[in-house]
């Protein structure tokens, strides 16, 4: 015989143990999933650190090249003019286009103007 009602005691263990067990699992996916999140988040905020003080590198290598690029315009600027300059030997050709180089190096970083590039060139040409 069946009993009709509420459950007997091995029907309510049964379902307490269900219920438990899921709670049991829930709760292990939840935190599974709270923990992914986090380490995303600090996995984000070191590529973020890691961007930043890369910036910071390469700016801080910008600004010593920029500096060494002055100090070697100032060094030309410096140097004494040539009363006039003779037909070069062809040996001092290389000489001539390696400044010429370096000026348009300089005007295209922005060191040198145009009047101050074609000033410069002019005396280089003769």
């Amino acid at each position: 015989m069946r009993r009709v009602g509420r459950p007997g005691l091995i029907g309510t263990m049964a379902r307490t143990a269900v219920i438990a067990g899921t709670a049991q699992a829930v709760g292990g996916n939840v935190s599974r999933r709270q923990n992914q999140r986090w380490a995303a988040k600090e996995q984000q905020a070191q590529a973020e650190q890691y961007a930043v003080e890369q910036q910071a590198y390469q700016q801080q290598q910008s600004q010593a090249q920029m500096a060494a690029m002055q100090a070697e315009l100032a060094a030309l600027k410096a140097a004494p003019a040539p009363a006039q300059v003779e037909a070069a030997p062809a040996a001092g050709g290389s000489d001539l286009m390696a400044e010429l180089q370096k000026l348009a190096q300089m005007k295209e970083a922005g060191i040198l103007s145009d009047a101050e590039f074609a000033a410069a060139k002019a005396k280089l040409l003769g």
